[in-house]
Order: C-alpha cells, then structure tokens, then sequence
C-alpha cells in the first residue's frame, strides 16, 4: 500500500495534511499540499532549497498559520499550537535543538515529559508523596532513554560542554519522553558525520514501534541517503507543490524528482 495516499480500510491516517496553501506577501511558499502519515510509519519530506519543506514543517508545528487547508491528527481536526504540541499528542525536534544549558542532560530529559506528570503544582510544592513517586518515575524512564541513546556518561553534563551529535541525542531523547503519537523531526542528519547518521538510520528507524500508540514519524530531511533507509514513503516539494508522493524504491525511479533536484544525489533507475 501506498504509504501516503488514503487508506481504505476506514482507520484514519495518523496525520493528514489536506489542501495545505501559505502565502508570504506575493510568495507562495506552500499551494495545496496534501498526503497522509499512517500510523506506526515514517514518511519523510524531501526537496530541493527553497522547495517549502521548512514552511511545512512549520505549519505541522504550529508557527505557521495556513491560508488555507486542515490537519487531523487520529481523524481529529488538529490546530497545533507550539507550547501545547507535546499536551496534543505531537513531539518534535528541531535543528537549534533547543537543549537547556543550565541543565543536565538528565534533567533536560525528563522536562520532555511534563505533559505526562500526574502530580499538580501544589503537590510538589508541598513535596506530597503523589509528587515524589512521579519525580522517580520520571526519572527511572528518562534513565531507560539515556541507556537506550548511549548518554549515561553524560546524564550529569550540561549540553553546552557536550559534541554536537551527542546534544542530538539528547534532544531525541528528550522528546521520546512525551510517548508521542506523532514525531515530527527537523533535519536530524544536519552537522552529523556518517558514523552518527548510521546510528540515526538505527534509532528513527526503532521509533514507530516505541510506544502501544504505534509512534509515527514526519522528518524533513536534506540527507537523501538517510530518508531512502529509514522511510516508508517519501514526499517531494518543488516550488511548494508536491510533485511526487510513495515509497522510496517508487522515488527513485521518478524522473520529475530527479529533474527537481538537478543533478542532487538521487538515484534514479531506467
């Protein structure tokens, strides 16, 4: 099955972006973009500079307000809003990685999943036993992450004294720790080297499996070597349209793709 056209069993995509249209001034950044985001699947947006692919991602994350066109998330309209994403099923990362210097990586971890403490603010002002026990059990699964990620060395560093590819880690990490039905990843492959984008490919492609809500994953990624690997199905923009939508063996044989990129690393077979 095609990965992001619609389903006809009548179970709802995990995302849908329907008739997706923005506008800067007289720029059309993004004219009816549509595709779907089944559930426990990776769909990557892909495209050349200046294709929309960031203006997309951004109206997923709610800092772009559409002109025109829905989201649903589970067949619910979603309105995502940024500091509520992670209250509304949605976690992201993005490329300033957004990490808290004045925190350890542990701590950073474990603030991914605020939306899931159970304990009110006057239960751990009071220091409440209901306050202790979530603290714990945040931890305990912000620990488990940090195993999982190869950051227990680190769990006690700031992020400012670490490499770039372990502060990614961290940051992926951290927005695990919302058990996210929807992922939505913003160029995780940008400043790593090879070896780090060949434990990438391991750690996106382990994440729709993650969590009982079968986690999905929307990546807007550059690195076209990465999303052929981890992706079940790929989006092409160009010039803010999609020009190409399956999965990734039906992408490289597209010929509009290869003539988008002009000449970008993308194989196309006769």
């Amino acid at each position: 099955m095609n990965a992001v056209m619609q389903r006809t069993d009548g179970v709802p995509p995990r995302l849908r972006v329907e008739g997706v249209t923005v506008r800067f001034g007289g720029l059309m950044a993004l004219e009816d973009v549509s595709f779907d985001v089944p559930a426990g699947q990776v769909v990557g947006v892909i495209g050349p500079n200046g294709a929309g692919k960031t203006t997309l991602f951004n109206v997923v994350c709610g800092f772009v307000r559409p002109a025109t066109g829905t989201l649903e998330l589970d067949g619910e309209r979603l309105r995502p809003v940024p500091h509520r994403l992670a209250a509304q099923g949605v976690a992201r990362t993005l490329q300033g990685l957004g990490l808290f210097d004045g925190q350890t990586v542990l701590e950073n971890v474990v603030t991914g999943a605020t939306n899931r403490a159970r304990a009110g603010y006057g239960s751990a002002l009071l220091a409440l036993p209901r306050a202790d026990r979530d603290e714990r059990e945040l931890r305990d699964r912000a620990r488990e992450l940090l195993t999982e990620f190869r950051l227990n060395d680190v769990a006690d560093a700031s992020p400012a004294t670490l490499p770039y590819a372990v502060r990614k880690r961290a940051a992926l990490a951290r927005a695990l720790m919302a058990e996210p039905r929807l992922l939505l990843l913003d160029e995780p492959a940008g400043g790593l080297g090879q070896d780090d984008i060949d434990d990438l490919v391991r750690v996106i492609g382990s994440m729709p499996t993650r969590t009982g809500a079968d986690c999905s994953v929307m990546l807007v990624e550059h690195h076209v070597d990465l999303v052929m690997q981890v992706c079940d199905a790929l989006v092409v923009l160009d010039f803010g349209r999609v020009i190409a939508r399956g999965t990734p063996d039906e992408i490289r044989k597209d010929e509009r793709v290869a003539e988008a990129y002009l000449g970008a690393d993308v194989e196309v077979e006769s």
